[in-house]
C-alpha cells in the first residue's frame, strides 16, 4: 500500500500524545507507562520498520511560540530524511516517559533528563547546543549570586569563598535543577562544607527552593535571601530585567554544566540515526539557523559523545549523593 509522505507536526497531535502520557501516569504511579510496554513488546517494536519519527521538544521558560517553531523544524527534518516527522511539546518528565513507552523516538532535553532517558530507554545524547550566553560553548557555569552591596566577596580559593555562606540565607533554583541545585551542592560537598543534600540546613541559616531561576534571583533582589544558585545566563533577560541584573554579581562559579541536546532512542537503527543527526546538523546552515535560534536561543548544534558530555553531571550527582 502506497503511503503519501507528509509531515505530522501539529499542536493537536502533540496534545494527543501528552494526553496519552497523562492518562497512563495520573493515578497509576510512574510505572504505568512502563507497564504498557513490556520488554518483549519493546523488542518486537525495535525490529519493526520505522515509518515516522516523533520528537519531543522540552518546554523552557525562555521559549515562546514553541509548537509553531518546532513544527517548522519538523518540516525541515522530514524533507531531509524522507519520512514524516512529528513535533510534540512537553516537559522533560513527559519526554523521558514518551521515550520509555516508545511513544517518542527523539527528545531535546537537558543533561539530567538525558541520563534518565539512558537509564529507562537506553537513549543517548548525540548532539548538544551551543549558545552565546554559555561561557563554555556546549557547557555553562552554575553560579552563586549575591547583591552588589553584599559584604560577601571572592577569596583566595573556592572553599574560602563558599565558607562565607555559613549561616546565610540560601535560595536554590529548585530541587531538580542542574545548575541551580545539583552542581552547587556538589561543589559544597566537594569542598567539605556539607556532607550531602540532607545536611544543607546545618550549614546555611535558611534554605529555600524556587520554581525557576527568576524566583531564586527575586528572593535575593527582595532581600529574602542573601545568595542564590542559578545558571550564568539567568542574570540576563528574560529571567530578570537588565536593570535588576546590574544590582547583582557572581560570587563563585562552578563550571562544566553540560548543555541541553538531542537524545535518540536505541530502537532507531544506526543508519536512520545517522540520517537524523545529519538532518539536525542542517539547522546550523544559514537558511535554517535563524529558525533554530528562535527555539531555545541556541546558536548551533555540535556532535558530542554521550558519556563524555554528561560525565561532569554524572560526577556532580554522585558527589552530591543524588539520583539522576
Amino acid at each position: 500500500m502506497n503511503v503519501k509522505l507528509k509531515v505530522i507536526a501539529s499542536a493537536s497531535a502533540g496534545l494527543l500524545l501528552l494526553a496519552g502520557l497523562t492518562a497512563n501516569t495520573v493515578g497509576n504511579g510512574p510505572l504505568a507507562i512502563a507497564q504498557t510496554t513490556p520488554k518483549g513488546d519493546r523488542d518486537l517494536r525495535a525490529q519493526a520498520a520505522i515509518s515516522r519519527i516523533r520528537i519531543v521538544f522540552a518546554n523552557r521558560r525562555d521559549a515562546t511560540d514553541l509548537q509553531n517553531k518546532a513544527n517548522q523544524v519538523a518540516q525541515i527534518l522530514s524533507k531531509e530524511i524522507g519520512m514524516p516527522v512529528e513535533a510534540v511539546i512537553g516537559d522533560e518528565t513527559a519526554a523521558v516517559e514518551a521515550l520509555r513507552a516508545d511513544r517518542a523516538d527523539v527528545a531535546f532535553v537537558a543533561g539530567r533528563a538525558a541520563l534518565k532517558a539512558e537509564q529507562l530507554a537506553k537513549a543517548r545524547m548525540y548532539l548538544a547546543e551551543v549558545r552565546s550566553d554559555y561561557s563554555g560553548g556546549n557547557t555553562y557555569d552554575s553560579v552563586f549570586v549575591v547583591r552588589q552591596d553584599s559584604p560577601l566577596r571572592p577569596k583566595g580559593s573556592a572553599k574560602q569563598t563558599l565558607e562565607q555562606l555559613k549561616g546565610k540565607k540560601m535560595a536554590f533554583t529548585s530541587r531538580t535543577s542542574g545548575s541551580g541545585f545539583i552542581f552547587p551542592v556538589s561543589e559544597l560537598v566537594g569542598q567539605g562544607l556539607v556532607s550531602g543534600p540532607d545536611r544543607l540546613e546545618t550549614f546555611f541559616g535558611n534554605v529555600t527552593y524556587g520554581d525557576g531561576y527568576s524566583s531564586a534571583l527575586q528572593s535575593v533582589l527582595k532581600g529574602q535571601s542573601e545568595v542564590a544558585a542559578v545558571s550564568e545566563y539567568a542574570l540576563l533577560p528574560p529571567w530578570i530585567t537588565a536593570e535588576e541584573g546590574k544590582t547583582l554579581r557572581v560570587l563563585q562559579q562552578v563550571p562544566g554544566v553540560p548543555a541541553h541536546g538531542i537524545v535518540i532512542d536505541d530502537r532507531i537503527p544506526a543508519p536512520m540515526r545517522e540520517r537524523l543527526i545529519n538532518a539536525f546538523m542542517k539547522m546550523n546552515e544559514p537558511a535554517n539557523n535563524q529558525l533554530f535560534r528562535s527555539l531555545y536561543n541556541s546558536q548551533k548544534l555540535v556532535k558530542v559523545d554521550h558519556t563524555r558530555h554528561l560525565a561532569t553531571l554524572r560526577q556532580a550527582l554522585q558527589r552530591a549523593k543524588l539520583e539522576p
